[in-house]
């Protein structure tokens, strides 16, 4: 790896970095460009640990960049996957009411994704509910037929196959340690050697923010990990669910609170749950890293969220210890549901961007720099709008770096 030079490096394997690494060698095929990854393999946190979900664009505030680049990006990734032949689903989901005083906002996300073009959007009553989801309990629904399921990880890998046979290349067990400035270039060291960079592009995920600091940027943004646990039905539960089924999301919050999904594998997940981690990569309860659970406590932005936040984040890790209250929050949506219908599954971690103020950044957080760009927060549907978005990031590189004629 020693002193190779590039126009760009992006930083981060995930599948916002390939994405992004693949449209600048097709838009500018003379850039020499690559992709440095801290893993041995690419995908390997939020990527490798998404649920799978292809969303449609409901939940988003209309104008927003979440809700322009996931409907643009759903589009844009299943054109990309019939292209390539990756396998996807549409499979449907259901946001379901099961108490009229969720009415007004399942309303609400109608109205939101009529606005931001969301196709076939239909609000059902218990009749046609019970004919796409025989199992479950409402009141009323927002049936979104658009939302669909699929491996994100085949996604970035196919993303990484069609960057390197451009020319990109690829280096992985290469975390950043240190980056210093050289006359007319970044110098990016890692264990393995080093890399010199006329440009960079910061898509490093749960680390974006580390990034953007060893830059020099001063930004009031900092990255909180939180958790997010699953179970998995049983083999012979699974039938209880045909698709994807979620509750009516509380708009403080920006989760979306427990639900059931239907993988492309066949296996369904109930969950996530949302508590804080004490690691940026803390995948179970026991993970923690206590240097970075210091950055998090030293951070006035965190007290401040805490403080609005508090009784939400009470009752998430209650859910986190209890099997017991976790079931019964599923049991809304699925009455039948019973704790032996459960079995331990997975954890993700999502990067949340918190600004000092203590807000939880809502839309996708994009810098431009003059040396670089950042994608300091880019949560779900971040893996939807994969495309739209590395095509938005390489026309702001195009507009800072200088596009080759």
């Amino acid at each position: 790896m020693d002193s190779r030079e590039y126009d760009v490096v992006v930083i981060g394997g995930g599948i916002i970095g390939l994405s992004t690494a693949m449209q600048l060698n097709q838009r500018y095929p003379s850039w020499r460009v690559a992709v440095v990854e801290k893993e041995a393999e690419l995908a390997t946190h939020q990527t490798g640990h998404n649920s799978g979900v292809i969303h449609s664009g409901i939940y988003y505030r209309p104008g927003s960049q979440k809700a322009q680049f996931c409907v643009g990006g759903n589009t844009a990734l299943i054109r990309f996957c019939e292209k390539n032949e990756i396998e996807y689903q549409r499979c449907g989901k259901v946001v379901v009411a099961t108490d009229p005083s969720e009415l007004e906002r399942l309303q609400g996300l109608y109205e939101r994704g009529r606005a931001n073009s969301v196709p076939g959007l239909e609000m059902i009553g218990l009749e046609r509910l019970k004919e796409i989801e025989p199992h479950t309990f409402g009141i009323k629904a927002l049936w979104a037929p658009n939302t669909g399921i699929i491996d994100f990880v085949k996604v970035t890998r196919t993303y990484a196959i069609k960057f390197q046979q451009a020319g990109g290349e690829i280096f992985t067990s290469a975390p950043i340690v240190k980056i210093t400035r050289s006359p007319g270039a970044l110098v990016l060291e890692t264990p393995g050697g080093t890399l010199k960079a006329h440009h960079l592009i910061n898509c490093a995920g749960l680390y974006a923010d580390r990034i953007a600091e060893m830059m020099g940027e001063e930004t009031d943004i900092r990255i909180i990990p939180f958790r997010g646990e699953y179970y998995t039905l049983r083999p012979e539960s699974q039938h209880l669910v045909k698709g994807l089924i979620y509750p009516v999301p509380d708009p403080r919050f920006p989760f979306l609170g427990v639900h059931f999904t239907r993988n492309i594998d066949g296996h369904v997940e109930a969950g996530p749950n949302a508590v804080l981690a004490l690691k940026r990569e803390g995948y179970r309860k026991s993970d923690i890293d206590l240097g970075e659970a210091w950055e998090t406590f030293t951070f006035p932005g965190f007290w401040r969220m805490s403080k609005r936040h508090w009784k939400t984040g009470l009752g998430e890790m209650y859910r986190s210890y209890s099997k017991r209250v976790f079931v019964h929050d599923l049991q809304r949506l699925i009455p039948e549901i019973k704790e032996q219908d459960l079995a331990p599954g997975g954890a993700g971690v999502r990067a949340q961007a918190v600004s000092r103020s203590g807000t939880l950044l809502d839309d996708f957080t994009i810098l431009r720099g003059r040396e670089a760009v950042h994608v300091l927060n880019a949560p779900s549907p971040g893996a939807t709008s994969s495309l739209a978005i590395g095509e938005y990031i390489v026309t702001l590189a195009a507009e800072a770096f200088g596009a080759p004629v």
